[in-house]
C-alpha cells in the first residue's frame, strides 16, 4: 500500500463561523465531506478554534476578573460542545473523531513531545482525526496571541506533516499595494520569506485573535522543518479539493 500524505489543517473561529455570531454545522459538514473524499490518499490531523465562540451561543458570563479568565471561562464551556459538533457531523461522513487538548508547555519537554507523537500515531493508525485545540484553562498564550496558527505549526513540525492548510477568511496573502488600492490581489506562490514579510498587512478577524501576521510566522515555524505551507480561504465551499485542483487563488509558501 502506498503511504497516505499527511495534512494539517487549521481551522480559525471565523472560518467555523462563516464570520457570524454561530458556529456553522454547514461549514464543519463542508470540511467532514471533503475528508471522506480525500481520505484514501491524505491523512487529516486538524487544528480547530470555536471554542469561545461556541459557548457565547450558550452563555452571558458575568465576572469582575479580567477579560482573559472570562475568556478561559468561556473556552471551558464551549470545548465539549465544539467536540460534540465535529462528532456528530463527522460520524454521518463514516469519519471517526478524537480530542487532544494541548498547551505550548507540551512542546517544549522531550517526554511531552513523545507522548503527543505517539497517541496521535495510534489514533492516525486506527483511522481516527485527531481534533486539537488550546488548553484554554490552563494556558493563555492562543487567547491572547495566536489563534491556534502558531500551535498548528508546532504540530505540523512536531509530526512531521507533509502539508500544513491554514484556513482562513481572505484568499490567501494579499500584496500590501492592492489592500492600499482596495483590489485584493493573492500572492500565489512565495519562495523569498523576507519579501513575504514586507507585505503585510495586519488586522484581526471579528473571532479570531491572529490575523495574518500569526500566519506568517506559523508558516516560518512549518518552513524551518521543510513543510510547505497553504493559506486557503476556508469560508469557500469546497476549499480543500479547490485547492488541489488549482480552481481557486490561494498563497503557497513552498
Amino acid at each position: 500500500m502506498q503511504k497516505k500524505k499527511r495534512i494539517l489543517l487549521k481551522i480559525g473561529s471565523n472560518t467555523l463561523t462563516k464570520e457570524t455570531d454561530n458556529i456553522s454545522r454547514g461549514k464543519i459538514e463542508d470540511i467532514a465531506s471533503q475528508i471522506a473524499k480525500l481520505k484514501e490518499t491524505y491523512e487529516f490531523i486538524i487544528v480547530s478554534s470555536g471554542a469561545i465562540a461556541v459557548a457565547k451561543q450558550f452563555v452571558k458570563l458575568e465576572s469582575k476578573q479580567k477579560d482573559v479568565f472570562v475568556k478561559q471561562a468561556l473556552a471551558s464551556i464551549g470545548q465539549p460542545h465544539l467536540i460534540r459538533i465535529y462528532q456528530e457531523i463527522f460520524r454521518e461522513y463514516g469519519l471517526l473523531s478524537s480530542q487532544c487538548l494541548l498547551s505550548y508547555s507540551d512542546f517544549e519537554k522531550d517526554e511531552s513531545k513523545t507522548n503527543i507523537t505517539n497517541t496521535i500515531k495510534v489514533l492516525v493508525n486506527n483511522n481516527y482525526i485527531p481534533i486539537i485545540n488550546e488548553n484554554d484553562t490552563v494556558a493563555t498564550d492562543e487567547i491572547k496571541f495566536g489563534d491556534n496558527d502558531k500551535l498548528a505549526a508546532l504540530t505540523a513540525s512536531l509530526l512531521e506533516v507533509d502539508l500544513l492548510i491554514i484556513a482562513t477568511n481572505t484568499n490567501g496573502i494579499y500584496t500590501k499595494e492592492s489592500i492600499q488600492n482596495k483590489v485584493p490581489k493573492t500572492i500565489e506562490e512565495v519562495i523569498n520569506f523576507d519579501d513575504l514579510k514586507n507585505e503585510i498587512v495586519n488586522s484581526k478577524s471579528s473571532h479570531g485573535s491572529g490575523g495574518m501576521q500569526s500566519k506568517i510566522e506559523a508558516a516560518e515555524v512549518a518552513k524551518k522543518a521543510n513543510i510547505e505551507t497553504w493559506i486557503v480561504n476556508g469560508l469557500e465551499d469546497n476549499f480543500i479539493c479547490n485547492a488541489f485542483d488549482n480552481k481557486v487563488p490561494f498563497t503557497k509558501i513552498k
